[in-house]
């Protein structure tokens, strides 16, 4: 067991650094850049975000994952998911006001929901993330995507109003409900499987690999051909809208990566070095908050750059400068959270959340 949470903290501290490269990448770069390390840097762009919910459902499940529970231990449960989920949600709309991008409020919706459906068999989690798929390319045909958006500065015009806020939180905001809610339930799925084994080790990373690749040769072979605008951007859009294709590169992205990390923490747990980067994945919570906060306003202040003005492409930062502070920031998170976890069992906003979820 030991073995395998360190090799689940390990993909979340990489989950944390690839959303300092595409935050950081977003406030201060150029989304026109075609330069080497602004395409290293765009890998990163989905993945990150879609590991961080996969490994979020992976985590509630973890923590519901014994064989049998009490009525009044179910019950228990789920109340604390519950209170993490108002937790959540609240420090995401106070974050937003100043990052309007963020996934925490998005996060509260999807364990308020899941409180509810937490103690399925875990096939049912699978057949629920289709279904949330679905229901989104649904609603695609009901309501145009770009509504409520200026796609040119990607700013939700009336999230402040209860439609806006409702269609922003279900239907196209960054981290919508519909569909993303599918990778909290793909983690669900994923927090059941005895990781210990490496006969799941290897499957899953099969399974991934074959899914990404084959999306991946989809979109290339797109290329070669005249389609239509709908279907062309229907394979290839990225992030905004999260068509079938997106979900299905990013989902299998995160098989590869997450069973990698667990091999890594079922061969190498005992490692120091190794041992030494878990801190680091247990305090995602505090890492996410402070590198919206303390993170941009250092980074502002070096690059001498207002965090209140539109950044165009020529006051866009160089990209290795953004990628060097990125690795510097996760190298200074990855410190604190060695030093904290000598005195404290969990990181500072985990443990307000904690006292408030009891």
């Amino acid at each position: 067991m030991k073995q395998r949470i360190i090799g689940f903290d390990l993909a979340r501290a990489y989950a944390i650094f690839g959303m300092f490269i595409v935050n950081f990448n977003m406030v201060f770069g150029s989304h026109n850049d075609q330069s080497t390390v602004a395409q290293f840097m765009s890998l990163f762009s989905g993945n990150s975000s879609s590991v961080f919910v996969i490994l979020a459902g992976m985590g509630v499940a973890l923590m519901t994952n014994r064989a049998a529970y009490t009525p009044a231990e179910k019950k228990q449960l789920r109340n604390t998911i519950l209170k993490r989920a108002a937790f959540l949600f609240v420090i995401g709309l106070l974050l937003n006001l100043i990052w309007p991008a963020d996934i925490l409020h998005f996060y509260g919706c999807y364990m308020f929901l899941i409180a509810f459906l937490v103690f399925l068999n875990k096939k049912f989690f699978l057949l629920l993330a289709a279904m949330a798929v679905f229901g989104f390319h649904v609603l695609i045909f009901i309501i145009p995507y770009e509504t409520g958006w200026n796609m040119d500065t990607f700013q939700y015009k009336d999230f402040y109003t209860l439609n806006g806020f409702i269609r922003n939180t279900f239907y196209n905001g960054w981290n919508s409900v519909f569909p993303w809610i599918a990778y909290f339930l793909l983690g669900m799925y994923l927090g059941r499987l005895n990781w210990n084994s490496i006969k799941v080790q290897k499957k899953m990373f099969a399974i991934g690999l074959l899914v990404y690749i084959s999306i991946a040769l989809l979109q290339l072979l797109s290329g070669q051909f005249v389609l239509s605008e709908h279907l062309d951007l229907f394979i290839n859009a990225d992030y905004l809208p999260p068509y079938l294709p997106f979900l299905l590169s990013t989902s299998g992205f995160a098989l590869m990566l997450i069973a990698f990390f667990m091999y890594l923490g079922e061969k190498y747990g005992t490692n120091r070095y190794v041992q030494n980067f878990a801190p680091t994945g247990q305090m995602t919570l505090t890492h996410y908050i402070s590198h919206l906060t303390i993170g941009l306003i250092l980074f502002s202040v070096l690059m001498n750059r207002s965090l209140t003005q539109d950044p165009t492409d020529e006051e866009a930062t160089k990209p290795i400068y953004i990628l060097l502070f990125s690795i510097a920031y996760f190298v200074l998170s990855y410190y604190f959270s060695s030093l904290w976890a000598k005195r404290f069992n969990n990181g500072p906003f985990e443990t307000l959340m904690r006292k408030i979820a009891r």
